[in-house]
């Protein structure tokens, strides 16, 4: 069974700044990291990022929205990393302002 990560990072940056920023970040990490060891796949949708990982027989998704104050993530876990949904959105939550240079909160 999937579970379902939402982590909301606030900014001041205005929409462009933060698309850039969030896409530059998802190129980075798709080159340096996923793209090593997975089939990965970013589509944006005017300021929303789909993308999808798949390694070993496991897909994973991920939806990035960003508004003019803030990134909404919602992260989608196949049910093989379910059990490390917490650690997952800790880290998540954690790193996400330190990437982008903005501050992050866990949400729910």
């Amino acid at each position: 069974m999937q579970k379902s990560i939402v982590i909301s990072v606030s900014h001041d940056l205005g929409v462009e700044t933060a698309r850039a920023r969030v896409a530059a970040g998802l190129e980075q990490l798709r080159r340096d990291y996923v793209d090593k060891l997975a089939h990965s796949e970013v589509v944006w949708t005017g300021n929303a990022a789909d993308l999808k990982v798949g390694a070993f027989g496991h897909n994973m998704q991920a939806r990035i929205e960003v508004l003019a104050d803030s990134l909404h993530i919602e992260v989608w876990l196949p049910w093989l990393l379910a059990a490390l949904a917490g650690p997952i959105q800790t880290a998540l939550a954690q790193h996400a302002g330190e990437a982008l240079r903005i501050e992050s909160k866990p949400q729910g």
